[in-house]
């Protein structure tokens, strides 16, 4: 039994960080957003809607200013009010923004975004562990190399399952926008202008260490996709 002690220990700890970061996320969420009303962007999420026999397609403004959208562990969908103020000043169209809720409709439909969540809490267990095997066999640095190794196994780990899910949610927002009338035309032209809106540095660097795939093999896939589709 003493020798399961730090197996019980890691699961119990990535148990405790899967629920605080629920927690933690719900609460940031609920206090810095409001209901997104908007005419325009509400006449194309209601067209998504129907494409998915529902009733309605919720979208909250959260109020931060990095271009992003989020859908969240209890299935609400976000946009940023930085991305909504570049819609705003033309930047950026109603159709380009209906394809990133479409795209965050497909992280909460495939069970990304609760996957994540999982994921954050089993890298915490992962280094529990490490840190448990390392303080017997090193104690003085062992915490140290322990947090090393965990960073870049999980690291890894995360970033190869993430551009993974993007793809996937990538190719499900392309079929309910092909489906909704929308087309993919503005999810790709968004993807053209994405690392110009979002002030990325990280164009240049290998696509192994991005947690999103780089924006020209998107638009690739996206179009192989339909052209799949349509044949």
């Amino acid at each position: 039994m003493i020798k399961l002690i730090p197996l019980l220990l890691a699961i119990g700890w990535g148990l405790a960080a899967y629920m605080f970061s629920a927690w933690r996320t719900k609460q940031i969420l609920d206090a810095q957003s409001v209901p997104l009303k908007d005419a325009e962007l509400e006449r194309l999420t209601r067209r998504m809607a129907a494409a998915l026999d529902l009733t309605e397609i919720k979208v909250h403004l959260f109020n931060i200013e990095p271009v992003n959208g989020l859908g969240a562990p209890d299935g609400r969908i976000f946009l940023t009010r930085g991305f909504y103020d570049r819609f705003r000043a033309g930047v950026v169209t109603a159709e380009e923004l209906a394809s990133v809720i479409a795209h965050e409709l497909a992280h909460v439909a495939l069970g990304h975004t609760r996957r994540r969540m999982i994921d954050f809490s089993g890298q915490n267990a992962v280094f529990v562990s490490l840190v448990v095997l390392f303080l017997r066999v090193i104690p003085v640095v062992g915490p140290l190399i322990a947090m090393f190794m965990a960073n870049m196994i999980t690291g890894a780990l995360a970033a190869r399952m993430s551009r993974r899910d993007e793809f996937e949610a990538d190719a499900w927002a392309s079929a309910l926008l092909i489906k909704s009338g929308i087309g993919t035309a503005p999810q790709i032209s968004l993807f053209e202008k994405l690392e110009r809106l979002t002030g990325s540095r990280m164009a240049a660097a290998p696509a192994w260490v991005l947690s999103h795939p780089k924006s020209a093999e998107r638009i690739k896939a996206i179009r192989s996709n339909e052209a799949r589709w349509t044949a």
